[in-house]
């Protein structure tokens, strides 16, 4: 696939700037940025979760709040920068910490959009640990609204997904909102 991403930029480029000489390096370049950008489609939760599923008497919500991440828009293929928070209540099972971040990074690191993102990341955590509530709020930039288009730079766009008794608990939910904006 390396090659044939080197070869469709190539032509991208020449049509770009017909002196193509100066940027002969780029395709190589753009690929190997491609492969890290998109390396989220290389690896599912499951894999990323395996090892780092643990038993626990924890019956208290758990958050991992303001998680950095980058992404691009499906649409557009440009930046998407932002933090993610997730939470979840405990069903006799809890995840390593780092888990969660590296759940945000999986699917952040694929073409996106950030509502359709804030449901897998929650689906996933829900999936691989089976816990009471889960709860996901991303906020982010989009470049295609801050850079082109409209151009209001600065202006964030909000997601957010819960799965569980928070869904319905107005005041778990309240508890998880007053955390993460903090």
């Amino acid at each position: 696939m390396s090659d044939e991403i080197k070869k469709n930029i190539t032509s991208f480029l020449k049509l770009i700037d017909p002196d193509f000489e100066h940027l002969k390096k780029t395709p190589e370049r753009v690929t190997r940025a491609c492969e890290e950008f998109f390396s989220g489609y290389k690896q599912t939760p499951t894999q990323i979760t395996k090892d780092a599923i643990f038993d626990s008497e924890m019956d208290q919500m758990i958050i991992l709040k303001k998680i950095p991440f980058e992404s691009h828009c499906e649409h557009h293929v440009v930046p998407i920068i932002g933090e993610a928070s997730v939470g979840y209540t405990p069903n006799k099972k809890i995840l390593g910490a780092s888990k969660l971040a590296r759940i945000v990074d999986c699917f952040a690191s694929r073409l996106q959009l950030q509502e359709r993102m804030t449901m897998e990341i929650a689906q996933a955590v829900n999936e691989i640990i089976s816990p009471i509530s889960v709860a996901v709020y991303i906020e982010a930039e989009h470049f295609c609204i801050s850079r082109r288009g409209v151009k209001k730079n600065g202006a964030k766009f909000v997601t957010k997904y819960f799965i569980g008794t928070i869904k319905n608990d107005y005041n778990l939910r309240s508890e998880f909102l007053s955390e993460v904006k903090r």
